[in-house]
């Protein structure tokens, strides 16, 4: 499994930033390790904190390590040469926050290190899509439509469900259905059928989120592969009108 690392210059807002993840996704199992803050109290970056929170995070997979500042980037650089053990490393250029929790969801589905530094790397999409702007390109310049969808086959099982959910598809309700989803063996393809957004893996949270589904809209919902119809069943189940703890 990927580990993750979070460098950043405040020790609060690392520790912030996955006590937020960890609540939005629950019972991952990924190694997360915070390097941030000279002191609890004191701004700052240590090169060989970075690291011993590498190595800690490691299991063999590889760990992605996201960042805050420019000067966090010179640590981890920095750390990457005093690694006693070849450990495969990517710093991400992704958003501190929204890069943890798609970094996050991407790991504990069993993505490799490419594919949670991409997810990482995109955690933008949804926030720019919902205030208009360009998507924009993922990491290293790959395009995100290079995470498009493939076509629906005709054998694949199709449902339009109405969200009753009182808030849509937004943070936490989108983690766990893609959680969910990759429980499943089908393949996923969703699309807001309300405003034609779409459609997108259901595996892939930061595609998910960039559908922007508001209570009372109607999501798509198409499945193929042998659990094709249980995969229907459980977005249909996470979109009806449930109570959560606190707001998405």
């Amino acid at each position: 499994m990927i580990g993750l690392v979070v460098v950043s210059h405040s020790r609060a807002l690392a520790e912030a930033a996955v006590a937020l993840a960890a609540g939005l996704l629950p019972d991952q199992g990924v190694p997360v390790r915070i390097a941030a803050g000279l002191s609890d109290t004191e701004f700052g970056t240590d090169a060989v904190a970075v690291a011993e929170a590498i190595t800690a995070a490691d299991s063999g997979d590889g760990v992605l390590v996201l960042l805050d500042l420019g000067s966090a980037v010179l640590s981890a650089e920095t750390a990457l040469d005093l690694l006693e053990s070849p450990v495969a490393v990517r710093l991400s250029a992704g958003p501190l926050v929204e890069g943890l929790v798609s970094a996050l969801a991407a790991a504990g589905g069993g993505g490799d290190l490419d594919a949670v530094a991409r997810e990482a790397g995109n955690a933008l999409a949804a926030k720019r899509a919902q205030l208009g702007d360009s998507v924009g390109t993922g990491p290293a310049g790959d395009p995100q439509s290079s995470t498009a969808v493939q076509p629906v086959d005709d054998s694949a099982i199709t449902e339009i469900i109405e969200v009753t959910n009182e808030h849509g598809l937004h943070a936490r309700p989108a983690a766990e259905l893609v959680s969910a989803l990759r429980e499943v063996e089908a393949v996923v393809a969703l699309r807001n059928a309300t405003t034609g957004a779409g459609p997108v893996p259901g595996d892939s949270l930061t595609r998910v989120l960039t559908l922007g589904v508001h209570p009372g809209q109607r999501l798509e919902v198409s499945a193929t592969g042998p659990e094709a119809a249980r995969a229907v069943a459980k977005v249909r189940a996470l979109t009806e009108n449930r109570d959560h703890d606190q707001p998405r």
